[in-house]
């Protein structure tokens, strides 16, 4: 009984990945994918703007 207790960690482990990984995965896009990217691109427009007006350079 002891290669039970020896597997059955690894094996709920790799059900747990495999489970992140399906919902990760199934959730990209979806009906709410486009508000997420104009959110994303407004918050980088503000952060491009306000670098403008206060005449910081990029460092990245």
């Amino acid at each position: 009984m002891d290669y039970v207790s020896a597997l059955v960690p690894p094996v709920v482990m790799a059900v747990l990945f495999t489970w992140l990984i399906v919902t990760i995965v199934k959730n990209q896009g979806g009906a709410n994918k486009a508000k997420e990217d104009a959110a994303v691109d407004a918050a980088l427009a503000r952060a491009d703007g306000t670098r403008q007006a206060t005449g910081e350079t990029p460092t990245a």
